[in-house]
């Protein structure tokens, strides 16, 4: 980003993408949504073979792509078990919220990726994902 215009239309994108998602969950809370976003994307990331994790990232727009790298060592890449492991990894990233569902919060982060990013790179991170979270993504 070269400028604050820059710096406006990232910050734009990204609230474009947390609306989109607290839509797509029927929420009224942005920062719920927010939370669920970055939660999300944490474990997929965390899930993706590293030159995965790299690709789709570069499709996001910058500020979410700074988010998603947040806290980020590729070095340590931490693969969930299973299915179950990686809806946890979601739960504890919503800080354990009882009112938020997080496999209704996995489907719908990979459906706003779906419809916000190049579909070959949806279709390169699924085939990357573990078979377990296959049916986690759109048809």
């Amino acid at each position: 980003m070269t400028s604050t215009e820059d710096l406006s239309a990232a910050v734009r994108d990204t609230e474009e993408w947390i609306e989109d998602l607290r839509r797509r969950l029927g929420w009224s809370d942005s920062a719920r949504a927010y939370r669920a976003l970055v939660a999300a994307l944490h474990a997929l990331r965390d899930d993706l073979p590293r030159d995965e994790a790299v690709y789709l990232a570069e499709a996001m727009p910058p500020l979410l792509r700074g988010l998603y790298y947040e806290g980020w060592h590729p070095r340590t890449r931490r693969h969930a078990e299973s299915r179950a492991a990686f809806l946890q990894r979601i739960h504890d990233g919503v800080h354990r919220d009882p009112a938020i569902d997080p496999e209704q919060v996995a489907r719908a982060v990979f459906a706003l990726l779906a419809a916000r990013l190049p579909p070959a790179e949806v279709e390169d991170a699924k085939a990357a994902t573990p078979p377990s979270l296959h049916n986690l993504w759109p048809s």
